[in-house]
């Protein structure tokens, strides 16, 4: 682990609601968090588990862009995709995107990101999706789509770490 602050990350299932709620916390300022967002090559290098590498293919970050990017092990021959659009991106602010995955091409989620400033610099993230139904995102959840998120985000300390 980096010299960065280990940050607790929540993964929250609304009661009732098909929603999955994200929030974590940064050693680094909103614009530098929404910045390894929204630039292709910096967001390669963080998302998902260590495990994995990602290519993106497409990568518009822009209101009404469209996005795409492969999730692959290359020892294992195993491979998904992902892919969406992105509704609005309001810099250093918000992003509204739709996420898929090859696998489940009818299993569109609406996800929406706000970049909170804190004291010291630091910033809060908070994802909320929206799927079509609390079984779905039942299932999501008891994915292992933690592990991802969770390695994810320490290597997105790292590299924001490292960025100084």
């Amino acid at each position: 682990m980096s010299a960065a602050t280990r940050n607790e990350t929540r993964i929250e299932a609304l009661p009732d609601l098909p929603v999955i709620r994200i929030t974590r916390e940064f050693d680094a300022p909103p614009a530098r968090v929404f910045q390894a967002h929204v630039d292709p090559d910096l967001f390669a290098q963080w998302v998902g588990p260590r495990s994995i590498d990602t290519e993106i293919t497409t990568w518009d970050a822009r209101t009404g862009g469209e996005w795409r990017y492969t999730a692959s092990r290359d020892e294992e021959g195993f491979s998904m995709g992902f892919w969406g659009s992105f509704h609005e991106v309001r810099p250093d602010e918000r992003i509204v995107q739709t996420f898929s995955f090859d696998g489940a091409p009818d299993g569109v989620s609406l996800e929406t990101m706000t970049f909170e400033a804190l004291d010291g610099g630091r910033c809060r993230i908070v994802g909320t999706s929206v799927v079509e139904s609390v079984e779905l995102r039942d299932r999501i959840l008891s994915s292992g789509m933690d592990v991802g998120v969770n390695e994810g985000y320490e290597k997105l300390d790292e590299l924001l770490a490292a960025a100084g």
